[in-house]
């Protein structure tokens, strides 16, 4: 209901007069006037009754006959003083009915403006909640992989990545007395001379310098080795059997692939992510149609060459449960129409792909950090807190949690103090890396120092102006910050630990690339066949292993 100003000004106005009287009243000041204006008039009109009197005793003297005039007088003015005196009681009357009139008018007003005051109240409120929802709305917006822990992939443009470097003024390009790096020269199939020319013949004019110039044409061709087994077939004239010599490795195809075709087909669809029908063509393309690899054969690489390094994934588990630290992440596709969970277990030298059918405990049974003891690295995934002796948070999360705080909390100054912290903390234990290798007390102490510092400051930040309930992550870092210290500054304390878990970040890009460009893979055994074959192709590139040798050597396993 809304009431204009004027009625509410007038009403005011009417409420202080009304008050004033009220005060007058009740202080007993009015009455007081009252009596004293009534005695007033009782003097004046005892006088006049004395003066009457005096007149009336006198005219009594001079004579008797006005007597009964002077009487009649007095009658007279006895009852208009009457009237008087009851005209001033009805209107004292009508200014009491007045009052409590206006007193009644008053408390309704009180009231209507106690009803508007709790209307203001609950707008106000609810004005309050909608700007709330509208800054976590922008907060919301604003992120992106910069400042929360969403993933670049998700960022709708993708930010330009600024280059740190100190301009120098030079020019582009390696500089004066930089060493040339030329191309790799290979070791020639054919020798071909270029006979000199007449004119450099002549030795009047020139000589020769006994340097032989040579440069190198480097081509490619993909030649068919082809092996062809040929026996004699008998048969027997009693049974009318017919037999042959048995043919090496177990032949019983017509035509059989070795491991070289089978390597470079799964190579080129697992590990360089081109499509089976595009792998199928490429090998036809490149034989002039001779090798037409069927999209099945080549579908069912993924199979064989899981089976085959069952042996080796095995050791690789092994090898990881023993490890002083590990890194672990999931990282999430997609497998006939759903959600597929990967688990990435790494110590930076091996790695494991496991396929689980979610996250959380459920995810972690049967893997490496179900029953492991060492040190976990990772992101704040709730189920890996429960699993390692100690455990050592992602930096780079809590740098970007805290980039969060700076862009979407202007008036806090936490998120600075943390994010300029974690680049300190990070740059001392590279630092120390490259020196002696061990961290100096003096430096981690005052590195320990900063931390409480800023941790302390986001804590009375958000106690003085708490956080609404639709942006809450910056709150929320610094409360796990202040709860699980030792959970952001064990890499402090051992620097054998990472402080980020970066390495099992990249290695779940690796999943992420098939991942796109199958858009979804159909079964679960095929995408279970993938991971242990990614697992078993990263492992061969960190150890600087030839990866098409490997995966020959591992294809030309009999089958068990």
């Amino acid at each position: 209901m809304k009431i204009s100003y004027e009625i509410v000004t007038s009403l005011q106005y009417d409420n202080k007069h009304l008050r004033h009287r009220l005060e007058l009243f009740e202080s007993g000041e009015q009455y007081v006037r009252m009596r004293e204006e009534h005695a007033r008039e009782i003097r004046k009109l005892n006088a006049i009754i004395n003066r009457l009197e005096k007149e009336v005793a006198e005219a009594n003297i001079r004579t008797r006959r006005n007597r009964e005039y002077w009487m009649q007088v007095n009658e007279d003015v006895v009852k208009e003083k009457d009237k008087a005196l009851k005209r001033k009681d009805a209107e004292l009357v009508k200014m009491q009915k007045k009052l409590f009139s206006m007193a009644s008018q008053r408390d309704a007003a009180l009231d209507q403006v106690k009803d508007l005051k709790k209307e203001l109240y609950a707008v106000r409120g609810q004005l309050q909640d909608e700007q709330d929802k509208v800054a976590g709305l922008r907060a919301s917006i604003k992120k992106d992989s910069t400042n929360s822990s969403k993933p670049s992939s998700t960022d709708p443009n993708h930010k330009k990545i600024s280059n740190s470097r100190e301009k120098t003024g030079r020019s582009r390009g390696g500089q004066k007395g930089h060493k040339h790096h030329g191309r790799k020269r290979q070791k020639p199939s054919e020798v071909k001379w270029i006979p000199p020319d007449d004119e450099f013949l002549d030795k009047s004019k020139f000589k020769p310098t006994g340097n032989i110039i040579t440069k190198q044409i480097v081509g490619l061709r993909i030649v068919l080795d082809v092996i062809e087994y040929r026996t004699a077939e008998f048969r027997n004239v009693r049974t009318g059997q017919r037999v042959h010599a048995p043919f090496p490795g177990g032949l019983r195809d017509d035509v059989t692939y070795d491991g070289t075709v089978k390597a470079a087909a799964y190579l080129l669809n697992n590990g360089c992510n081109v499509s089976i029908g595009n792998t199928s063509r490429i090998f036809s393309e490149f034989t002039d149609g001779k090798l037409n690899l069927s999209t099945g054969m080549i579908s069912k690489l993924q199979k064989e060459f899981s089976e085959k390094t069952e042996k080796e994934r095995e050791e690789i588990f092994n090898r990881l449960l023993s490890s002083h630290s590990m890194h672990v992440d999931y990282t999430f596709g997609r497998c006939n129409g759903k959600t597929s969970t990967i688990l990435i277990c790494s110590n930076n030298e091996e790695c494991l792909y496991m396929l689980r059918p979610k996250k959380g405990e459920a995810g972690i049974k049967d893997s490496p950090l179900e029953f492991y003891d060492g040190i976990t690295i990772s992101d704040h995934e709730a189920a890996f807190l429960n699993h390692g002796s100690k455990h050592q948070e992602c930096l780079s999360h809590v740098e970007r949690y805290a980039q969060g705080i700076i862009d979407n909390e202007p008036g806090r100054t936490c998120g600075d103090l943390i994010k300029q912290w974690v680049k300190d903390a990070i740059h001392l234990r590279n630092e120390t890396l490259a020196g002696s290798g061990v961290y100096d007390p003096v430096k981690v102490e005052k590195m320990l120092k900063r931390y409480d510092e800023a941790i302390e400051k986001g804590l009375w930040e958000y106690a003085y102006e708490p956080p609404t309930k639709y942006n809450r992550d910056g709150y929320n870092l610094v409360k796990r910050m202040a709860e699980d210290k030792e959970d952001y500054v064990l890499f402090l304390h051992d620097i054998s630990v990472d402080p980020t878990n970066n390495e099992a970040e990249r290695l779940a890009r690796q999943y992420k690339r098939k991942n796109h460009q199958v858009i979804t893979f159909r079964s679960t055994k095929g995408n279970e066949a993938f991971c242990d074959g990614l697992t078993i192709m990263q492992n061969a590139r960190r150890s600087g292993s030839n990866l098409f040798r490997t995966a020959t050597d591992i294809f030309n396993r009999p089958h068990t």
